[in-house]
């Protein structure tokens, strides 16, 4: 997912969400079952496949089952059907299938996985800004490393 994928729709009032929250230090009031859902939405969505799906949906709008496996590359049959059920079940993707022999099935993303993308853009922004001094303290570690 580059960076333009969804920066064209990550809103300045989305930047200033983020830093309001993360100004909170820590956030008042977590609510329990708040964080164990945030949590368990990270570990799912903090996988490449689901990245690079919402990408792909983001891209191209609607996608048939094939397709998405042949735009995702490496993504083998069951690890697309696994994510796209975690994906539908989240309510990031909606999935319809048409009454037709071959089955023709489409997912779009929801608004809710259309955001998930803007959010996840601040990443890709993050990054960006940060490129040079990630490099200099991965080689400043291997220097260390092998001193």
């Amino acid at each position: 997912m580059g960076i333009s994928t969804f920066n064209d729709t990550f809103t300045d009032d989305d930047f200033q969400e983020a830093e309001r929250y993360l100004s909170e230090t820590p956030p008042s009031d977590v609510d329990p079952a708040l964080e164990a859902l945030v949590v368990e939405i990270i570990g799912r969505v903090a996988d490449k496949w689901t990245m690079l799906i919402l990408e792909e949906l983001h891209e191209h709008e609607v996608l048939r089952f094939s397709q998405l496996g042949r735009q995702v590359e490496g993504i083998s049959q069951k690890m697309l059907t696994q994510t796209l059920r975690f994906m539908e079940r989240d309510g990031l993707i909606e999935r319809k299938v048409y009454p037709q022999v071959p089955p023709k099935v489409e997912y779009r993303l929801t608004e809710m996985g259309e955001r998930l993308g803007r959010a996840f853009c601040g990443v890709w922004i993050w990054a960006e800004r940060n490129r040079e001094a990630i490099e200099k303290a991965r080689a400043d570690y291997e220097a260390r490393a092998q001193a």
